[in-house]
């Protein structure tokens, strides 16, 4: 009954700015929502069972900062994520208390611009675990469709892609320019698109590790994207798994993954009041040679390195390519002769070859951004492990092509529909659901629907 709200609530000094259901236990005798606030806090609301709400990070002894997003884990009755404006990531179990005073914490890993962090404490307590990434917000994240990675953008312009349990960095991408605000899985989770203040969408394989095709439609940050689950590829069958095993060191066979049209429909909502449309192509996902040299810029990382998807450091892309024990699909094709393995990306190997002076040393310094974490060594700036990636540096790189080095996709449909800037899209079965800074929430109707 739109006339009729399930719960209304009024907040006095501080604002709500995220939410989220549990889609999981939902039912007609529980209803769990999660609310994020400006000021930091976390609130656990049934809407059902009335008398069941909490407050997390009450005190803000955990982050004084705006939670930017929250996220029940898939699948889960009781843990959550809360993302801030500090760039930290909380790990939450609705079930256990926060401390009364500031939570300590003891080192569990940290790779190339993140650190994770375990609670110290002798009993459970929350925050159970906290992730920092990158630098500025960590402005959201998102949970691939079998629950195993996280995709989290941030106000540094990078995505970064984690394996959950073992919170090992596995890919990672950088934005045109600006910060990246928003990020969705594909439903089949070989894709992930991301909007933000560079004005395009920029859709990165997850297989591959490298942007496959980047959008060009809005005239203003991208705050919104989705994948139409109910359009194109979520149709087609399930393409095999790279998992480790032999298939993942032969390049794809276009012909074999040809088989059904695959097409993958998302969206797109902006502050310029536009919504865009966008089809992504098998001729974009599966470029016909020459273009397939592209596949082997973004070398898996150094020999022994257990974090696929890092960009290998540019003074060594002209060597021989990677041996295929790599646990990774990104290695040169073995039809492809070495020299080619330098691509369009490698500019600053040119420089090198005239003799070792200080550009080879800056270069190296610059690009090899797996060894840095390994060798103790600080990137620029006195960043520790922070890790910050200079935009002039990684332009042309694998981690940022430059425009003309990948397709650029024009959008089906690009329309203002709004007043306001557009914040919310969905798309369901029946009809796409929008919402603005004006505070109306607009349902769609599908055509024929």
């Amino acid at each position: 009954d739109l006339h009729k709200p399930i719960d209304k609530r009024i907040y006095k000094g501080t604002q709500p700015t995220c939410h989220d259901f549990n889609q999981f236990t939902a039912a007609d005798d529980t209803i769990a929502l999660l609310v994020g606030f400006s000021a930091g806090q976390v609130q656990y609301l049934d809407l059902v069972k009335k008398d069941t709400s909490k407050l997390f990070n009450e005190e803000r002894l955990i982050d004084k900062t705006k939670v930017t997003f929250v996220k029940w884990l898939p699948e889960t009755e009781r843990l959550f994520l809360a993302s801030h404006a500090s760039g930290h990531l909380y790990l939450y179990d609705a079930e256990q208390p926060c401390g009364a005073a500031a939570p300590q914490y003891n080192l569990l890993t940290q790779g190339e611009g993140f650190s994770v962090f375990a609670c110290k404490s002798k009993t459970p307590r929350n925050p159970l675990l906290k992730w920092v990434v990158g630098e500025g917000a960590l402005n959201e994240f998102a949970f691939s469709p079998d629950g195993r990675s996280l995709a989290c953008v941030s106000q540094d312009g990078c995505l970064r892609v984690f394996h959950f349990d073992s919170m090992l960095l596995q890919g990672m991408m950088k934005s045109y320019f600006g910060g990246l605000l928003c990020v969705c899985w594909s439903p089949d989770g070989r894709y992930v698109v991301t909007g933000g203040e560079d004005d395009l969408v920029t859709v990165w394989s997850f297989a591959e590790g490298r942007v496959v095709a980047r959008g060009h439609g809005h005239k203003s940050w991208v705050n919104a994207v989705a994948f139409d689950p109910f359009t194109g590829a979520a149709q087609a069958p399930q393409p095999p798994e790279l998992s480790g095993g032999e298939e993942e060191d032969e390049p794809p066979d276009p012909l074999v993954r040809r088989s059904p049209a695959v097409t993958y429909r998302f969206g797109s909502a902006g502050q310029d009041t536009q919504f865009c449309l966008w089809d992504l192509t098998e001729d974009v996902l599966y470029p016909r040679p020459p273009l397939s040299r592209a596949r082997t810029l973004t070398g898996s990382g150094d020999t022994g390195v257990p974090v696929p998807g890092l960009p290998r450091s540019l003074s060594r892309s002209n060597s021989l390519p990677q041996p295929a024990g790599t646990g990774s699909a990104r290695g040169p094709p073995p039809d492809v002769p070495p020299a080619l393995s330098v691509g369009r990306f490698a500019t600053l190997t040119l420089q090198e070859r005239k003799g070792p002076s200080g550009s080879e040393k800056e270069h190296k310094r610059y690009h090899s951004l797996g060894n840095i974490s390994r060798s103790g060594e600080k990137p620029p700036g006195g960043a520790g492990s922070r890790g910050r990636l200079d935009t002039a540096k990684v332009l042309g790189t694998a981690l940022c092509p430059r425009i003309h080095e990948v397709p650029l996709l024009e959008p089906l449909v690009c329309k203002k529909i709004a007043h306001e800037r557009l914040t919310v899209l969905l798309f369901l079965e029946d009809c796409i659901v929008t919402a603005c800074q004006e505070g109306l929430i607009c349902t769609w109707a599908r055509p024929g629907k």
